[in-house]
């Protein structure tokens, strides 16, 4: 088994869609992002490539590269998946944690949970998400972006035979 975990964090920006955990969420601001921002997903991707010991998001999907401009992070998640199976590598369980004080998100968290797991090919009691505030401390306190934190567990299926 391997672990792994990501943070990732976006300010605020206006005339942006809010996308979270591969889900539009109605507000009046998305996340400032050379990609479509989706903290969530980003968090996600780095916990996974770490876990595989294959460095982070920004090594493999550049912000300097123009093919990656406003890219549907969905995208980015399935290729980081699809290393891992190249490496036979699957993906055991993820958790995740959103902070922001607004918007609420507990009424988007299950199309959230459906989403990564179609994309983990993973049933969703095997995604947990979870959101919360920082009770108006720090940047997403103030309502100046969103921050995401995900731990992954890894299988390592060449061990688990070679056991």
């Amino acid at each position: 088994m391997l672990i792994g975990q990501g943070i990732d964090a976006h300010r605020f920006a206006p005339h942006r869609r809010l996308i979270l955990g591969g889900i539009e969420v109605p507000h009046p601001l998305g996340l400032e992002a050379h990609s479509d921002g989706d903290v969530v997903l980003h968090a996600l991707c780095d916990a996974l490539l770490g876990a595989a010991g294959l460095g982070d998001i920004g090594h493999h999907f550049p912000d300097s590269d123009d093919a990656f401009k406003d890219i549907d992070s969905r995208v980015l998640l399935r290729r980081v998946v699809q290393a891992l199976a190249e490496r036979d590598l699957r993906v055991h369980n993820a958790d995740l944690t959103v902070v922001a004080q607004a918007p609420k998100l507990a009424a988007y968290i299950d199309a959230m949970r459906e989403c990564i797991a179609a994309d983990l090919d993973l049933p969703g009691a095997r995604v947990n998400i979870k959101a919360t505030t920082s009770e108006r401390m720090g940047f997403t306190g103030r309502g100046e972006g969103i921050a995401a934190f995900a731990v992954v567990l890894l299988d390592d299926s060449e061990a688990a035979i070679a056991l």
